[in-house]
């Protein structure tokens, strides 16, 4: 017979997981990569008549048989649910990685629904396939549909619950993430079948890597004009992302968000993904979880969505978090309707705290106020020491590390102003690896440093390289608040000069940059014989006539040099503070346009310490 058996398929038949049943097969000598490989008919058809054969085995007889019966056989737990014999502690590991002998005897893990978020570029259809999947699933709630929003909702297929978080951007994914919040349990990376991977979409795909979860691919749009999903496949396999019929095992399904078309298949994809990852949490544990959104609410006060990730949640709880604590007055679900407790892997949103939780933060239950009071306390003066002595990763670490007998790998986030200088810098910096030091570019891109790629390097513990491109306001403060190291740079081989000083540890006196302020150019004026003069804001510090500045605009230096002139009203000024206006003029710089940035620094030079 020369029929395929796709492994997922067989499995359900012989109601087995598809791990235990790959597990047997290899043991019989059949390799298959993942769920989704097939079998010939004639070798399923052997393993069912084993497996048949098996099931009448008694367990005292199932030590003396043949290999065979060995891996079909699973002895003395016929009667129990399947495949709750993990140990707890494997809960918080990623499901995606082999799992060591179940040793769990009670029988207390229960399986639960998985938690997934969607990323992707803008535009590609991420909203409008979560807006389909919430409809669509309306109809079994009252009529009305939602009636609050609160972060994450709950959908069924073929009966079973999947839990989604509204898309939450990759800052909102990676900074629960820094935190240490498993929040994720699958990411569905959705990519346009008529535009294809672009840059946001590799942005997304660096931080599930980061992340660790893993990724099921929504080929969207695929009924439109132009849709190329094969094109979309390979550019996928370029950046590492093997799907399958491509040389791997990532799930990848095609659909249309708009009309619905294939989205039941993305769902049926996703359920047989969460099978492979056994996701399993103990319902009588105590209880705990992360929180997802938080507000302040004038008529309820501090409101926290949460999802319990262990244990059950119900109403009169007392619940401590990383920063504040309180005994739960209510629990709405995600339809707004009140209920009275939440099993694992539910969202829920819940009243009475004293404060307004972090998103990301964890939270667990405790027996009395009095023991949150104290935890709290105990946390915060932990927070405060261990703040004191924890680091990201810098430069100035690097040779410290090796001299004092650790192996160091320097992570680093790379944003170039242009792809031309991205690549070259990117493959000059990947080969000063060494024996001694690796060095990792977790992600790169063209553009100004955003928010999103600190807390890409907040996470990896990277640093960041920006050439000829600048932080924006949002990223600056994040990095100061995070400690991650942004380095910035106008010539390539400075870079890979410092990179390499860095791994040798011969660093020179560091040239130490301070901003001062930055003005904003909103009127060209012409003088004659002087030429074209900057009508400028001073919105934040002040500029210095003695300082340096840069011309940035749309987030890219184009231009880095001093001040020629610098006036206010029609007197000169040697210095001018936030919230006054002035007219600038540069030294060989004409070019302005009405929007431009500048940027005022001055630099002095500083000893560098390791």
């Amino acid at each position: 017979m020369n029929n395929k058996v796709r492994i997922y398929d067989l499995a359900r038949k012989l109601k087995l997981s598809n791990k235990d049943l790959i597990s047997k097969l290899q043991d019989l000598g059949v390799t298959v990569k993942s769920h989704s490989s097939s079998i010939d008919s004639e070798t399923a058809e052997l393993v069912e008549s084993l497996i048949n054969e098996s099931k009448g085995t008694k367990s005292a007889d199932v030590k003396k048989s043949t290999p065979a019966g060995e891996i079909i056989t699973e002895p003395e737990i016929k009667n129990e649910p399947e495949n709750n014999n993990k140990p707890a502690e494997k809960i918080e590991t990623k499901q995606n990685k082999s799992q060591p002998e179940n040793n769990d005897k009670s029988g207390k893990l229960k399986s639960r629904p998985p938690i997934i978020t969607v990323m992707g570029h803008v535009d590609h259809g991420k909203t409008t396939l979560l807006d389909h999947i919430r409809h669509s699933n309306v109809t079994a709630h009252e009529a009305g549909g939602i009636t609050q929003h609160i972060g994450a909702y709950v959908v069924m297929h073929d009966g079973k619950p999947i839990v989604f978080l509204d898309t939450p951007g990759h800052e909102a994914f990676t900074a629960m993430r820094a935190r240490g919040a498993d929040a994720t349990d699958i990411a569905i990376l959705v990519v346009a079948a008529d535009d294809g991977v672009m840059p946001q979409t590799r942005e997304a795909i660096d931080h599930i890597k980061a992340a660790g979860v893993p990724m099921v691919v929504a080929i969207n749009k695929i009924d439109k004009q132009g849709a190329n999903p094969q094109k979309i496949r390979q550019q996928l396999s370029e950046l590492g992302i093997y799907t399958e019929g491509w040389g791997g095992d990532v799930g990848a399904v095609e659909i249309s968000a708009k009309s619905g078309l294939g989205v039941p298949d993305l769902l049926e994809r996703v359920l047989l993904e969460a099978e492979m990852q056994e996701l399993k949490a103990d319902p009588k544990a105590n209880p705990e979880g992360v929180v997802i959104e938080a507000r302040l609410d004038k008529g309820k006060g501090a409101v926290a969505t949460v999802i319990v990730k262990n244990g059950t949640l119900r109403n009169g709880d007392i619940v401590l978090f990383s920063s504040t604590y309180g005994r739960i007055r209510a629990l709405f679900d995600w339809s707004g309707k009140q209920v009275k407790e939440a099993a694992p892997s539910t969202p829920v949103e819940i009243l009475g705290l004293d404060e307004v939780p972090n998103p990301g933060e964890k939270f667990r239950v405790v027996k009395t106020e009095r023991e949150a009071r104290n935890e709290i306390l105990e946390i915060k003066t932990l927070e405060r020491d261990s703040s004191n002595t924890a680091k990201k990763a810098t430069f100035e670490d690097l040779y410290s590390n090796l001299a004092e007998g650790e192996l160091p790998h320097l992570n680093l986030v790379v944003k170039c102003d242009v792809q031309g200088s991205l690549e070259a810098l990117c493959a000059s910096l990947e080969k000063l690896a060494t024996n001694e030091v690796g060095v990792s570019i977790v992600h790169k891109g063209v553009g100004r440093i955003a928010e999103s790629d600190v807390m890409l390097a907040s996470t990896s513990n990277a640093v960041i390289i920006g050439f000829n491109v600048r932080p924006d306001g949002n990223a600056k403060r994040t990095a100061e608040l995070d400690g991650v190291q942004i380095r910035l740079y106008n010539v390539i081989y400075d870079v890979i000069d410092e990179v390499k000083s860095a791994m040798s540890g011969l660093l020179k006196p560091v040239l130490r940059e301070e901003t001062l302020g930055e003005v904003e150019v909103r009127q060209i004026f012409k003088i004659p014989k002087i030429g074209r003069i900057a009508g400028s804001h001073v919105t934040r510090g002040l500029v210095k006539r003695t300082a340096k500045v840069r011309v940035i605009r749309d987030g890219i230096v184009i231009w880095d040099g001093h001040i020629a002139s610098l006036r206010h009203e029609k007197d000169e000024a040697r210095e001018l503070k936030a919230g006054m206006d002035c007219g600038i003029s540069l030294e060989g710089y004409q070019d302005f346009e009405p929007g431009d940035i500048l940027e005022v620094y001055e630099v002095t030079e500083e000893k560098r310490t390791l």
